[in-house]
């Protein structure tokens, strides 16, 4: 029996390549014609649809899609245009590469401010977490961890300190665009100087947390008084002030000038410094923008951890890239940016990032970074290594002979 297709045309198949419609005869090409005509119609009314919504739409100019109609986020909508109308390119299922500060749990001290990005929050990083930190101007406290630290500082200056297991001090100021890199279960201190500071402090596993660090005011508070005494070899009296519980980030004020801080060590200072200097790394100076790369090579503390500072322009990218050696960590620290990550499978998922986000590409994983807005994007890439390695898409095509490039993808090279 013939089957009514399309009610709308009142289109009845009689055999393979012809239909008839209540008596004319219509040849195959017409029909496809029709269809064509049907699916143009219904494009342009989602499209006049999204224009007369005036805000952001889950639809694709392709036609994919349609309006939401449900309650809805539409900040996060604005935030992330290339997730809510995703490329037509992207393919397949990426587990979650971005997460931002701002939807984090702050733990407000009378010092200032911390909030943290573990595993907990993006489950896909096992190789770092990233504490984001305030001191106005207080103390971050003398304390330790099992997981080597590397810090950056976004605003104002702050002062550290470490003693190694030698004996051997360390004591810097810190600036903008400047931190440092402290080894595991070394003791160390972070103080605000001035005004307060504002930075970052990333550590060498995903589930590492502030919650986990050893903090001598806790260390006191757990240690009977007799030894106590006996340690430092005075009187019981001494302690009965200690806190009874940590500390964590507690008020200071501005601790005067570095020299007043100085404490001679009989061993000496440590042999490589602590401080490293990203901002005056000398750039690599690309058509639209530059990176910054701070790893053993020049600075020889960093063994457990290297990294990138990257500018770029508007209108510009970081050319599709992939690294050989570990995932990739982000920050971004101003500007809007839209990253695809590609995976085997095929997998391809785009993402957007702001300032305050946090991104995170597998080891491996193709992608690329554009800036999307009208003023410099600025981002740190992190990687639990002890150097730098990525591999450039369009390297690796210029270095490889062009009748097997030409064979495979059917592009013209000059």
């Amino acid at each position: 029996m013939p089957v009514d297709i399309d009610p709308l045309n009142n289109l009845i198949p009689i055999r393979k390549n012809t239909l008839i419609q209540k008596g004319c005869h219509i040849q195959k090409g017409c029909l496809y014609y029709i269809m064509e005509r049907i699916l143009q119609k219904r494009l342009q009314e989602k499209l006049d649809q999204l224009k007369e919504a005036n805000r952001p739409e889950p639809i694709r100019s392709d036609g994919c899609g349609a309006l939401d109609l449900g309650p809805r986020n539409l900040s996060r909508d604005k935030e992330n245009p290339d997730m809510l109308v995703p490329p037509a390119t992207d393919v397949g299922l990426i587990p979650n590469l971005k997460f931002s500060f701002s939807d984090t749990n702050m733990i407000l001290r009378p010092g200032g401010w911390s909030r943290e990005i573990t595993s907990r929050e993006l489950p896909v990083s096992k190789t770092f977490a990233v504490v984001n930190m305030n001191l106005s101007p207080g103390v971050r406290e003398m304390h330790s961890h099992q997981q080597s630290e590397w810090g950056f500082l976004l605003v104002g200056a702050c002062r550290i300190t470490a003693v190694d297991e030698m004996g051997r001090n360390f004591v810097a100021d810190i600036y903008p665009g400047e931190g440092w890199i402290f080894p595991k279960n070394i003791p160390h201190s972070i103080q605000g100087l001035h005004e307060g500071c504002e930075f970052l402090m990333f550590f060498d596993k995903g589930d590492y947390s502030e919650h986990n660090t050893f903090s001598i005011s806790e260390l006191f508070a757990h240690m009977p008084m007799d030894v106590l005494s006996a340690n430092f070899g005075v009187p019981e009296e001494t302690f009965k002030c200690i806190p009874k519980k940590e500390v964590y980030i507690t008020d200071g004020g501005d601790p005067g000038t570095l020299e007043s801080q100085t404490v001679d060590s009989p061993t000496g200072k440590v042999p490589n410094s602590y401080k490293h200097e990203l901002c005056k790394v000398q750039p690599i100076k690309g058509d639209g923008g530059t990176i910054q790369i701070l790893d053993n090579r020049n600075f020889p503390a960093c063994e457990t951890v290297a990294a990138a500072l990257v500018t770029v322009e508007p209108g510009a990218m970081r050319e599709i890239h992939w690294h050989t050696n570990q995932d990739e960590f982000q920050y971004y620290i101003k500007g809007k940016a839209r990253m695809t990550v590609f995976m085997p499978g095929p997998k391809a998922r785009t993402f957007n990032y702001g300032p305050g986000d946090v991104g995170y590409v597998p080891v491996g994983g193709f992608h690329y970074v554009q800036n999307i807005g009208d003023e410099p994007l600025q981002f740190l890439e992190v990687f639990n290594s002890n150097h730098f390695a990525d591999v450039s898409l369009a390297q690796w095509i210029a270095m490889t002979p062009r009748e097997v490039v030409k064979s495979k993808i059917h592009i013209k090279l000059s």
